[in-house]
């Protein structure tokens, strides 16, 4: 009676123990499995070998925002304002609004060039460092509200966001924190205040936003003081109220690619090293938003951003994609003496080739002239360029092909690279980090240019690859590169085989593809 008594208690003891004890080691577990699912960041623990830092980059992904970002591949950028009636870049603040006055604005007609030449949204300069608004903001007369145009009851940013809508393109915004105009400039709370009011109103009053793009161009008051923007608060009036939207530039979500030329590095990663503030929090940072209150802008415009080399030393990866921009004039503003200098349809497709083609978006800046539209030789050259693409790309010579790969996931085989669809993908098994991947067509065919996508919502991998045709005895190089990312655009001597193999030589754990495509390019390229 005696021991079934000190049974009884024991096993309860033992309960009262081990349930707390469970109940712990299952929240630490999830916690950590929360930890360890992939996001668009990771930490570096003091010690950690190379491989172990190579397979954390290898992890972190796009959020759902940059990852349709990245899907969009070309965009626009439209300056417009005072400048434009200035004939000037920068303007001084003190310009007089009546010399604001577009008679034939018309943003449908940027909206149908810009869609017709296949950019997929339209960024709009709503205030440049001259501090003239775009639109009747309640907080300043400097602004279309002081100008003839429509009798002061215009608004540019809401004719603009109709027309994107209306011909079904994605719509930023550029607000200069610089405003050379504004009295409280340089007096850093008060103007932030101001700053984050205007933001405000574009934020709230014009619909869907995708991007919102903040350059860090600073400059002092008319107090002799330099401004102290508020990056953090400025992040966090975007989250509120416009949360699908990417922050360009001094932001956390997409970074500014190091040139206005209009071209990207050969080798460019989308995970990049970050110094972040206060690393302690950050792990358990909760939200869709996690770098925001860790995040200090800085410089990342040089030749090597993502290697093993640099990622060795860093504490925080994160992704961090480039966005690559150029003007297709001179200028970012129109200028009646550029009217024969804008960029031939050439050479947009090399930039194209070399901004989106290079892991990249092309941002192209297309400046409407003084009367509110995008000049006839502008819109001739984007046409220009549109052609040759659509001519170049119209036929994919791999479709069709029988492909076979060295290493192969059962639920993503090779043949998913070539089914047309961007949500299907191979990869090699767990643990394999080169592969080759054959494809045999049925007759020889003639090719000189390549298109590579990796699965890239789950991370970069491929670092070394090159393709080889078989001619007949040996297989034969014929291009090679770097990353690939996104979409990798490759051009070479014409290449005639009725079978090649891409060979992907090192990769950041297994490598993954999404889509691979071969083409015989325009003839029309070469004209520049």
């Amino acid at each position: 009676m005696k021991s079934k008594k000190f049974s009884a208690v024991a096993f309860f003891v033992l309960l009262a123990v081990a349930i707390p004890l469970m109940i712990f080691l299952l929240r630490t577990q999830k916690k950590a499995t929360i930890l360890e699912q992939p996001r668009n960041f990771a930490l570096i623990r003091p010690g950690e070998t190379i491989d172990e830092i190579v397979r954390k980059a290898a992890r972190v992904v796009p959020t759902a925002s940059q990852a349709a970002w990245q899907e969009r591949e070309a965009i626009a950028f439209i300056h417009f304002g005072i400048n434009t009636f200035t004939n000037r870049e920068w303007g001084e603040g003190s310009e007089n609004p009546a010399l604001f006055n577009p008679a034939t604005f018309d943003a449908r007609q940027w909206a149908r060039v810009i869609k017709e030449a296949g950019l997929k949204m339209i960024i709009l300069t709503a205030k440049h460092h001259d501090g003239f608004c775009l639109w009747p903001t309640a907080f300043t007369d400097h602004s279309v509200k002081s100008s003839p145009w429509r009798g002061g009851k215009g608004d540019v940013v809401a004719e603009t966001a109709a027309a994107c809508r209306e011909f079904g393109l994605a719509l930023g915004i550029y607000l200069s924190p610089w405003d050379r105009h504004e009295p409280s400039y340089g007096d850093s709370p008060r103007y932030n205040e101001h700053f984050r009011a205007q933001l405000r109103e574009l934020l709230t009053n014009y619909g869907r936003l995708d991007e919102v793009w903040f350059d860090g161009a600073c400059g002092e008051g008319p107090s002799g003081k330099r401004q102290e923007y508020d990056w953090a608060s400025y992040f966090q009036v975007v989250r509120e109220l416009q949360p699908q939207a990417v922050i360009f530039g001094m932001g956390p979500d997409v970074r500014w690619v190091g040139t206005e030329s209009g071209y990207g590095r050969e080798t460019e990663w989308s995970v990049v090293p970050l110094n972040l503030r206060n690393l302690e929090g950050l792990a358990a940072a909760p939200g869709p938003f996690p770098l925001d209150g860790h995040f200090v802008p800085g410089d990342l415009t040089g030749p090597d951003l993502g290697s093993r080399e640099k990622i060795a030393p860093a504490r925080t990866l994160a992704w961090y994609p480039a966005e690559t921009d150029v003007s297709i004039r001179p200028g970012w503003f129109y200028h009646p003496d550029q009217d024969d200098k804008v960029k031939t349809p050439g050479t947009l497709v090399d930039i194209y080739y070399s901004s989106a083609g290079r892991n990249g978006v092309l941002l192209l800046n297309i400046p409407p002239d003084t009367r509110g539209l995008i000049h006839d030789n502008d819109a001739a050259a984007l046409s220009g360029m549109r052609s040759i693409l659509d001519e170049t790309f119209r036929v994919d010579l791999a479709a069709g092909s029988v492909v076979r790969a060295s290493s192969e996931s059962r639920a993503h085989p090779p043949a998913f690279i070539i089914d047309g669809d961007p949500e299907t993908y191979w990869t090699a098994e767990d643990g394999v980090e080169s592969a080759r991947i054959e494809f045999d067509f049925p007759a020889a065919k003639t090719f000189d240019r390549a298109r590579l996508e990796e699965y890239f919502r789950i991370g970069q991998r491929v670092e070394k690859f090159s393709l080889e045709a078989w001619d007949g005895q040996a297989w034969r190089v014929f291009a090679q590169g770097t990353t690939i990312g996104a979409k990798r655009l490759l051009r070479f001597a014409p290449v005639t085989a009725a079978r090649i193999r891409l060979v992907l030589e090192q990769s950041r754990t297994n490598p993954t593809l999404a889509a691979f495509g071969l083409y015989q390019s325009s003839k029309r390229e070469e004209s520049r």
